[in-house]
This record gives C-alpha cells, sequence and structure tokens, in this order.
C-alpha cells in the first residue's frame, strides 16, 4: 500500500530535552602529580564517596597553566587533558577548555623567562613578584603560539570538546593586563587560535572592547567572567562595576548582541551563588540577565546553591542553552521499500540559544525483519529559538522490507557520515 494523505500517523509527544550547565575541574577528581624530574603526570582519583551538591551538568570546565602543559619547550602534556575529556565522557559531558599563560600566583614557565623574552617589569616594581611578560615580544607570540597550534592539531573538532577559551594576555588568560600591547599584537594573539581552532566552537574574553568585537567578527563566541556582580561603583580601574555598568552597555558597543544566533555565549559567576547570597544580591535581576544574553553554559565554580535557591535555579537551567521539544510528527502508516515518504515534523526550541553543533537528525524505520536509520536534511544549529517546521520526503531503502507502523525517532544526535542500511 502506498502513502496517501489519509493514512499518515500522528504523534504528538511531551518533547526531548537537552541542557547546559558547567562544574568545574576538580568534580571530576583529577589530580597532577609532581615528580623530583619535571614532568607532570595526570592521576585519576577515586570517585568521591558521595555525589557532589551540584546540578546535573552536560559540560564540564577545566584549565590549566602553560608550565604545567609545558614544562620543558616543545614537550607537552596532553595527558592530562587527555584524562579530563576521559573523565568528561564517563560522567556524560562535553569538556571545555582553557590554556592560561601565568597568573598572579603561577609564573611563566622557568624554561621561557630565560629564553630571552622581554620582561615587561621589574623586581622592584609592586609586581615584582610575578614575571610580567611582554605581549608584543616576538618571543611570546612564537611560543604561546607553537603551543596554541600544537593543541590544536590534537584537539580541534574532538567531539568531545565543547569549547575552548581564547587566551593569551593577562592572568588567567583573561585578556587584560597593565601591560596591555597594541591591539595589533592583540589580533596577532587572537588569530593563532583561530588558526589551530577551525572546528571547535572559539570563546571570546570580554574585558577588552576591540578584540571583543575583533574576535566575535571572526566567529568566536564570547564569555566573561564575573556575571552577578551587582556593585554599583568601583575605584578599581581593573575590576570596575560589571553587572550595572560595563557588560551591558559594551554588548551594545561592540555590536555582538546577536552573535549568540550562531556562537554560543557562556558566564562565569563573580564570586560564587552563596557569596551573592552573603552580599544581598539580586537573583532575579542576574538569572534575568543571563537568559536575555541568550547564555548557553554556565560555571558556578562548583559551589553549593543555597537551598532557598535552589528552584530559582533549575528554572533557569531549563531555560539556557537550547531545549529542543518535539510537538508533532506526521509520516505514513505503510509505505513500499524504494519510494519516498512525505515526513512533517513540527520542533518547539524552548530555550534561549541554538545548538552550536552540527547534529543530525534522524528517523529509525523497522519492518518486520529489518530497520534503517534515515538521516533528515535539515541543519538543527538553525533552529532559533521558537518553533521549527519539517515538511518533505525521505527515501525508504530498497533493502528494508514493507513498513507498518512500526517508526520509532531518533532524537538528535552525531551520526558519521555513510550509508545506512538494514542489519
Amino acid at each position: 500500500m502506498e502513502s496517501s494523505a489519509r493514512s499518515t500517523e500522528r504523534i504528538q509527544p511531551h518533547g526531548i530535552v537537552l541542557l547546559h550547565t558547567l562544574p568545574s575541574c576538580d568534580y571530576f577528581s583529577i589530580a597532577i602529580k609532581i615528580e623530583s624530574q619535571p614532568r607532570l603526570l595526570a592521576t585519576k582519583l577515586p570517585a568521591a564517596a558521595t555525589s557532589p551538591d551540584f546540578p546535573e551538568t552536560s559540560v564540564a570546565y577545566c584549565r590549566w597553566y602553560w608550565n604545567v602543559v609545558e614544562p620543558e619547550p616543545g614537550k607537552f602534556n596532553w595527558e592530562i587533558v587527555d584524562l579530563a575529556i576521559e573523565e568528561a565522557r564517563a560522567h556524560g559531558q562535553k569538556l571545555a577548555i582553557r590554556l592560561m599563560p601565568y597568573s598572579n600566583e603561577d609564573a611563566l614557565p622557568e624554561w621561557y623567562r630565560k629564553s630571552g623574552a622581554k620582561r615587561a617589569n621589574k623586581d622592584s616594581d609592586k609586581d615584582g613578584k610575578i614575571w610580567q611578560p611582554d605581549f608584543s615580544d616576538p618571543l611570546f607570540l612564537k611560543f604561546w603560539g607553537e603551543l596554541v597550534a600544537e593543541a590544536g592539531l590534537r584537539y580541534d573538532a574532538n567531539p568531545y570538546l565543547d569549547t575552548v577559551d581564547i587566551s593569551s594576555v593577562g592572568y588567567w588568560g583573561e585578556g587584560w593586563s597593565p601591560y596591555m600591547p597594541a591591539f595589533s599584537y592583540q589580533k596577532a594573539l587572537i588569530d593563532i587560535w583561530l588558526e589551530a581552532f577551525k572546528r571547535t566552537p572559539l570563546l571570546m574574553n570580554f574585558d577588552e572592547p576591540q578584540a571583543l568585537a575583533y574576535g566575535t567578527q571572526q566567529g568566536a563566541g564570547w564569555r566573561l567572567d564575573c556575571w552577578g556582580d551587582m556593585r554599583v561603583s568601583s575605584t578599581n580601574p581593573y575590576f570596575p562595576a560589571e553587572m550595572l555598568e560595563i557588560y551591558p552597555q559594551q554588548i551594545v558597543r561592540t555590536g555582538i548582541q546577536n552573535i549568540w544566533q550562531r556562537s554560543p555565549v557562556s558566564l562565569e559567576t563573580c564570586y560564587t551563588v552563596p557569596g551573592w547570597k552573603e552580599r544581598g544580591y539580586d537573583l532575579d535581576y542576574i538569572l534575568a540577565q543571563g537568559l536575555r544574553w541568550h547564555v548557553s553554559t554556565v560555571n558556578i565554580k562548583s559551589a553549593p546553591i543555597p537551598a532557598e535557591w535552589k528552584s530559582k535555579f533549575d528554572d533557569f537551567q531549563r531555560k539556557i542553552g537550547y531545549r529542543f521539544i518535539l510537538r508533532r510528527l506526521e509520516y505514513s502508516k505503510t509505505v513500499k521499500p524504494g519510494t519516498m515518504m512525505p515526513v512533517h515534523m513540527w520542533w518547539l526550541n524552548s530555550g534561549v540559544a541554538p545548538v552550536y553543533t552540527p547534529y543530525g537528525l534522524a528517523m529509525e524505520l523497522r519492518s518486520s525483519r529489518s530497520s534503517a536509520v534515515i538521516r533528515i536534511p535539515v541543519d538543527v544549529r538553525k533552529w532559533l529559538p521558537g518553533d521549527s517546521v519539517f515538511d518533505d520526503t525521505v527515501y525508504i531503502p530498497e533493502d528494508l522490507g514493507e513498513v507498518h507502523r512500526r517508526t520509532s525517532f531518533a532524537k538528535p544526535c552525531r551520526i558519521e557520515t555513510g550509508n545506512y542500511r538494514p542489519n
């Protein structure tokens, strides 16, 4: 029996839900063992006796200093990153990462400081305990660029890598410094990431407007690291009042209001969520602002959410990122192999952002003797918040056998390119 408009099956399911939040790396129990030799080993620790008081998450976040990843020139400790990816997979998660040059307590690699590279400060300076690099020094671009290039060769397009932070300048690679180079040097230190990671989504740090505008114009998403800072004023030029002054206006001035439509937005808490409560911050305003920015992932730094705030965070988590709900599916009750079958789908993305990974959408058709996976020709990355409809036909493989009401539907998932035939 061939399909007809009068012999279709309609399904109106409750929906398919996919959510994003972020814990920090200690959630995985990864240790770094320092031996007598200048070699760092990644060690997997036993699982915690009890589960942490933390929301269920689909993404984890880890970051490492340069002196850990490359303790000797050209010798890389990728085992640490590999183990983090492995542990994320074991927890049903993807991994977001950052490589950081140094911090106010973690020095640049000793070999780099002795390489002839230029220093921006002196021992007698107020910050003299930390060797500050000259970011315009060609040696910084050369050696840091080599590390970034090696990371890209090893990890770009890894299906278990969610995002990579663009990180080159300043403490923790956050993009700000008392020793900021001219923009031409900042641009070069952004370009090394764009060259190394062409397929994995990149996130541009927020602090420097010109750098933020440039990185996002080249395809990166953006992240900020002081979500929830509700101070109304500040006299610290390196820590201004963020939520009520800098962030909303800089988003407009740099023209990144609609970047979320094609690249992700990620937020990291200022202090911790308990710290917000201690300071009397307005939780409703903070969460609403995150949704207005179309956030996909949130890093709350592994601190527990206060009990009286959990219901609001649960509601927030159901809204961030993408949330695909299948509202209707119509297909032929019976169809002959070797013919085209009309399919109608009505989807709702009730989240605040699209999905940024090129997942495949597929149907599985079953006959009395075999089955086949049929890929639906849609790009789910274009499904912005709101309704999406698919009205088209799909080809039924000749060797499937006649199908009688045994169609099942598979949620969006990664499907390798190739030909699919029944088992």
